[in-house]
């Protein structure tokens, strides 16, 4: 996001925030009496599909925890979750609340869920021991799981290194998603020369969109705005992007570590790119940040690392501090994370708000190429504002694109507000360069922020009311066209 963003209103952050899992619902008109677990499968492809639990509390009384078991029937398993703790042997499965949402009121509704690979659904589902339907709990017999007491439930899960629950690593099939998607196309990413290819040296161009800070508006990315991203946009990557600051990752590190980890599935099951966005950006050394980027990049490759979608921004717009600090978080952060996703490709952030010096009057291109950080299947980021960023911008760009790995993790058609009148003129510019050079990119931003930069008219999210065009701004239906002309994977 551009530095003028960094003062962006926070009013209503934890009532945003906190919807992207805990979504007060209006009970039915045959609202049950007792609290339920109704499973619904999102989507399916051959080998496998996203799964969904939405436990509502229909009673009068607040629950306190919750936890859902089922059976599988054979051949079927779960790769990955989010928003629960997994336990259970075999087919018998057991999801239980994490820390922070685990209370529920009356008529409100906590929603977690997973992929599975297979195509079997579950059986026997139990909600805090009672049947999920609602009612009383039948006799018990050999073949119905037991949940451990609610007591006994973990508040969060434990590291991913030690953690009994951490799914197994997907399948290279499964980690592909769906057929025909990008990632089944186009498979593990790779570095080769100044290009982003594919698992066949093919030198290729993702197309996407970024979400605005997940703190603000995680009601705009959710499974449905998603589906209309990857089906109708037809999009090949989604950038999530998790402030650091400016209410994000340091106010509660667990929450946004696992609404982070919730996207990447959300994408994997699309078949979509992920690209992981630490959005430091005030302050602007991400050596501030560098103790907190270890852990939470740790957790995240460790988690991930089994998938061929991901990719991992490091550091979004360094600025106000020099190359050689910038490099030397880089040298720190990225080990960590080779250590445990070896072949991910990894994003640098450029000096002055990723302008590659261009807003601080320097010469980034020759100041990087002198001293580039030490690492394969890297790329440099470059951010651009095309009402604000003139030749200047593209010249510098357009130099960098023939010396160094490039990839646009961000850019939009308005002033570096984000806001103001779109120049498409110059912003096509700038794609016709990306197109022939293919260079990446995701636009900023995929929301219903008051902004012209935001693809959705205000409120559209909190109508669940993504497809056509009808609710979008004319950055919004501009953009949208250029990502549905697909690269020729």
């Amino acid at each position: 996001m551009s530095r003028n963003l960094r003062n962006v209103l926070v009013a209503g952050t934890v009532s945003v925030l906190a919807a992207v899992s805990l979504a007060v619902a209006v009970g039915s008109a045959s609202a049950a009496t007792t609290p339920t677990a109704t499973f619904t499968k999102v989507s399916e492809w051959g080998s496998g599909f996203e799964g969904r639990y939405t436990i509502t509390n229909g009673g009068s009384s607040t629950m306190n925890s919750w936890q859902v078991s089922f059976t599988l029937p054979s051949g079927t398993g779960i790769s990955s979750h989010w928003d629960a703790t997994r336990s259970g042997s075999g087919q018998q499965v057991v999801f239980a609340n994490l820390s922070w949402n685990g209370t529920v009121a009356p008529g409100a509704s906590v929603v977690f869920g997973f992929i599975g690979t297979g195509t079997g659904s579950p059986t026997g589902c139990l909600l805090n021991g009672q049947p999920c339907a609602g009612g009383t709990q039948p006799s018990p017999s050999a073949s119905t799981p037991r949940p451990p007491s609610p007591s006994a439930s973990p508040s969060r899960p434990p590291s991913p290194s030690a953690s009994p629950s951490k799914p197994p690593s997907p399948s290279p099939s499964a980690s592909s998603g769906p057929t025909g998607t990008p990632v089944a196309a186009n498979g593990q990413l790779r570095v080769c020369g100044r290009q982003l290819c594919n698992k066949n040296g093919k030198a290729i161009q993702l197309r996407g969109m970024s979400t605005h800070g997940i703190q603000w508006y995680a009601d705009c990315a959710t499974a449905g705005s998603l589906d209309v991203l990857a089906n109708e946009w037809k999009a090949d990557v989604l950038r999530i992007s998790m402030y650091i600051q400016e209410g994000g990752y340091e106010t509660d590190p667990r929450r946004f570590t696992d609404l982070v980890h919730n996207y990447i599935e959300l994408a994997t099951a699309r078949g979509m790119y992920a690209i992981v966005d630490w959005h430091m950006l005030d302050p602007g050394d991400p050596n501030v940040n560098l103790a907190r980027a270890k852990t939470f990049f740790a957790e995240i490759a460790e988690r991930h690392a089994g998938k061929v979608n991901v990719l991992y921004e490091i550091a979004n717009e360094p600025n106000e501090v020099s190359w050689s600090s910038i490099k030397s978080y880089a040298d720190q952060v990225i080990p960590v994370i080779r250590q445990r996703d070896p072949e991910a490709v990894v994003l640098v952030g450029t000096p002055d708000w990723s302008s590659l010096s261009v807003s601080g009057n320097g010469n980034g291109v020759a100041t990087i190429t002198a001293n580039p950080v030490t690492a394969g299947n890297l790329m440099y980021v470059f951010h651009f504002y095309a009402a604000s960023h003139g030749n200047a911008y593209y010249n510098t760009f357009a130099q960098a694109v023939d010396t160094l790995p490039m990839f646009v993790t961000e850019f939009g058609t308005q002033q570096a507000t984000g806001d103001g009148p779109n120049d498409f003129t110059n912003a096509q510019r700038y794609l016709d360069l990306m197109a022939a050079k293919k260079v990446s990119w995701t636009n900023w931003n995929y929301s219903d922020d008051f902004r012209s930069g935001a693809v959705f008219t205000t409120g559209t999210c909190a109508t669940g009311q993504y497809g056509g065009t009808g609710r979008l701004k004319p950055a919004g239906a501009w953009v949208r066209d250029r990502i549905r002309t697909p690269d020729d994977f």
